[in-house]
């Protein structure tokens, strides 16, 4: 039967450890007690089957399953050496054999080594008897072969080292009888062989030696005095030999345990019963109190039954006349739920990598309780809501493993709770919060504060103008949320980027590198780059969309009558013109756009300034009332034209109004008209020259003392560089938008016919004209032309009718 239920628990061990997958071998060495610190117990690495420096590499440590730590384990070496010096009879007691518990945890993958280091007794202490004198009272009348008991000599050794024998010296009425109780313990008889004769000896003096086994032998003595009293015939005896009875743990200082009573038949002094201990060691006299007169046996001291689970206690019974009798109380001590479980802690891993896989090791630990049966069964958990699970393993150790992803963005740490409860009544709980922290991996890229940003700059701005900047943010920490800025290489409206703006890496503030022109380009795009700077960096980017502002930097240019013209334009009225008649419409565009191209008209000078006015907003020629002969044959007229910008940009232009009763009369006065012209051009040259002259030298000047200035500079300190800037690159056109605004949204051709002697005209409005002249360039070829006018000769002044032939100007 006892041997099928070995076989049935070992399959059931194995089986637990195949399920667990953690290995745990047992080994068992021995060692001296007394050793000193230091010294050389063993080298596990045989005895384990393990290479050299495989404890290292698998992290082992060793656990104690006491409260000390007397062992050290090199882990380099395998050697196992003392680090407390070991007293067995302080660790034991009298517990055979005396073990010590210790266990190698190796991880990766986890083994347990259990290790039994067995505390062998040397003969370090001589057998004592707790008093030096014993005192014995025999009444003379006592029989031969009456048997007395002594106190026995108490030897903390094991085994062959604790007391073997007693001795007794030499003497004609007594001999000594020893004899094994069932603990093992040699019980001590003094017998009397001869009968006492107090009239002969009133007194004896006896020697006994108790003897121990050990190498050397060591001894202990007690003198025994010996009284010879009167005769007193009758023994206390004890209502039973032995007593059994139970007391709880932890039970409070003067609880009644038991209470003994002895009888005794004679009268008197004889019949006077005291109670005490009879060879009873000292630390029972500390826990325990009798009362000499009741026989009460009542707590003294702290009762616990970790320490020991029973108490023998021999009781001695002594009356008036000398005469005792003797029983034993068993003291047998229930175990109570007096420790609560203690937690150990072998690993800890943080912080914790959060990408670290499932089932990845956090918290390895162990559960133990001193008490006993329910007690002592435990049972652990951890807080629910947890990215961690709790597997137990062998021995009451506990790994906690991780069950699902970590996320060091969301949470960055744990406070783990860790509850360990017996199944004692009431229960005892212990709680340990152990802080995990998170490490940071670089998962998460650098997200814009926008989706899409938009800045804004006005043309003809100073280089390295700060636009505006771009601000990305990281979960992650340190050197991986650290974001560094950069421009992704592409094309602004068809040229690289680059030459346009820069980044600064570090704020993100974009500056642009060169002066715009609103008129070449009216916005473009850019592509910025966030970067952290973790391994590998991640990144993400965002579309910077720069809209360049209008500035009111061009000013009006005519068309018509066109500004740039060295001759003068002329237009012909009828001299029967009525009010209101269109002399002409004047024409002008603007570079800028929106209300800076918003354009107006007015007359700033006239020779007749009641004769014509000009609209406003569509530049038309017309007179305010009739022509009379006393109107001059020439009408000069200076046109301005203002755009709407701040400030507003002006030009002028000049426009000769000729009224006319038919065709070659304009032509008869040409050369008269050419004359003054001349003649006021003449003039206005001469007025020019001289303040060309005037301003060359005095511009001439300037730079002669400028230069001076410097070159004095240059020799007395150091001046700094002027900072350059990147040339500008070429124009960049820009497609798909009229660059040119004005009165007119585009150029129109029209023809303007007239006839001899007719008071009216003709306007014939055609097609557009195509492509649109572009202000200031010198490339576009005027498309300006006038159609030559036929006149009569000198011939066909009088007496004949010429054929009247239409003209045409075209403009």
């Amino acid at each position: 039967m006892d041997h099928s239920f070995r076989i049935m628990k070992g399959l059931y061990l194995f089986f637990l450890l195949s399920l667990s997958g953690v290995v745990c071998v047992s080994i068992r060495y021995s060692l001296p007690e007394e050793k000193k610190s230091g010294s050389l117990v063993a080298n596990v690495l045989k005895d384990l089957k393990l290479g050299l420096g495989e404890l290292s590499a698998r992290r082992a440590q060793l656990v104690s399953k006491s409260k000390k730590q007397y062992f050290q384990l090199d882990d380099h070496s395998g050697n196992l050496f003392v680090n407390e010096k070991i007293d067995r009879e302080a660790l034991c007691d009298e517990m055979e054999p005396c073990l010590l518990l210790s266990e190698i945890v190796l991880q990766n993958p986890l083994t347990i080594y259990s290790i039994e280091m067995q505390v062998e007794d040397i003969n370090d202490n001589s057998p004592a008897f707790s008093q030096t004198e014993l005192d014995l009272s025999i009444p003379e009348n006592v029989p031969t072969n009456t048997r007395f008991p002594l106190e026995s000599a108490q030897d903390i050794d094991m085994g062959k080292n604790s007391i073997q024998n007693y001795t007794l010296s030499p003497n004609e009425n007594f001999h000594l009888e020893i004899h094994s109780g069932r603990s093992g313990k040699k019980h001590l008889e003094l017998v009397l062989e001869k009968p006492l004769d107090r009239e002969k000896e009133a007194q004896l003096g006896l020697t006994l030696t108790a003897v121990d086994g050990g190498v050397p032998q060591r001894t202990g003595t007690v003198l025994i005095k010996v009284s010879v009293l009167d005769s007193n015939d009758n023994f206390p005896e004890f209502a039973q030999s032995e007593y059994t009875v139970g007391l709880k743990e932890n039970s409070p200082r003067d609880t009644l345990v038991l209470k003994v009573e002895a009888r005794d038949l004679d009268f008197g002094s004889n019949a006077e019963i005291t109670y005490s201990f009879h060879q009873v060691p000292e630390k029972i006299r500390h826990l325990f109190h009798l009362h000499q007169t009741t026989g009460e046996i009542t707590v003294l001291g702290p009762i616990d039954y970790e320490k020991v689970t029973s108490y023998y206690l021999n009781i001695k019974a002594t009356d008036g006349g000398g005469r005792s009798g003797h029983c034993k109380v068993l003291v047998e001590i229930e175990d109570e739920n007096d420790n609560a479980p203690e937690i150990s802690v072998i690993t800890i891993i943080s912080p914790l990598a959060e990408d670290s896989p499932l089932d990845t090791l956090v918290v390895l630990f162990s559960v133990a309780d001193q008490d006993s049966g329910d007690n002592g069964r435990t049972s652990c958990s951890v807080g629910i809501q947890s990215p961690f699970l709790l597997k137990k393993t062998l021995n009451n150790y506990y790994q906690l493993v991780t069950q699902s992803p970590l996320d060091r963005e969301k949470v960055s740490e744990y406070n783990i709770t860790i509850t360990a409860t017996d199944q004692g009544s009431p229960r005892l709980i212990t709680k340990r919060t152990i802080m995990v922290l998170i490490s940071d991996v670089n998962d998460n890229s650098p997200e814009f504060e926008k989706s899409k940003y938009e800045m804004q700059v006005w043309e003809n701005n100073i280089p390295g103008l700060l636009m505006g900047s771009v601000h990305a943010v990281d979960l992650d920490v340190e050197q991986n949320a650290k974001v560094t800025y950069s421009l992704v290489p592409g094309n602004a409206s068809g040229s690289p980027v680059a030459p346009y703006v820069s980044i600064n890496s570090e704020t993100g503030n974009l500056y642009v590198l060169r002066s715009l022109d609103y008129e070449q380009i009216k916005e473009f795009q850019v592509r910025v780059r966030a970067s952290d700077g973790g391994s590998p960096p991640l990144s993400s980017e965002v579309v910077v969309r720069v809209v360049i502002l209008d500035e009111n930097d061009n000013t009006p240019f005519f068309l018509y009558p066109l500004q740039n013209s060295t001759s003068p334009f002329n237009e012909l009225v009828p001299k029967s013109a009525e009010a209101g008649y269109l002399v002409a419409k004047v024409v002008a565009v603007d570079g800028d756009s929106g209300q800076n191209s918003w354009l107006s008209y007015e007359l700033l000078k006239a020779t007749d300034p009641g004769l014509v006015s000009i609209g406003a907003q569509n530049g038309e020629v017309k007179t305010r009332r009739p022509l009379t002969e006393r109107d001059t044959n020439k009408q000069r007229l200076i046109i301005l034209v203002r755009d709407n910008g701040h400030p507003p940009q002006t030009s002028t232009a000049t426009l000769n109004v000729l009224p006319v009763d038919g065709f070659s009369d304009p032509y008869l006065n040409i050369a008269s008209v050419s004359h003054e012209a001349g003649e006021e051009d003449g003039s206005l040259t001469m007025y020019l020259v001289i303040c060309l002259a005037a301003v060359s030298f005095v511009f001439l000047i300037c730079i002669i003392v400028f230069v001076v200035i410097k070159m004095h500079k240059k020799e007395s300190s150091f001046i700094s560089a002027l900072p350059q800037f990147p040339r500008a690159l070429p124009e960049i056109p820009e497609t798909g938008i009229d660059s040119q605004n004005g009165s007119l949204s585009r150029t129109y051709h029209y023809d303007v016919c007239l006839t001899g002697g007719s008071l009216s005209s003709e306007f014939r409005f055609l097609r557009p004209l195509i492509p649109v002249f572009s202000v200031g360039d010198p490339n576009i070829s005027e498309n300006h032309r006038i159609s030559s006018v036929s006149q009569e000769t000198p011939g066909h002044v009088e007496g004949q009718n010429p054929k009247e032939q239409p003209q045409c100007f075209n403009k």
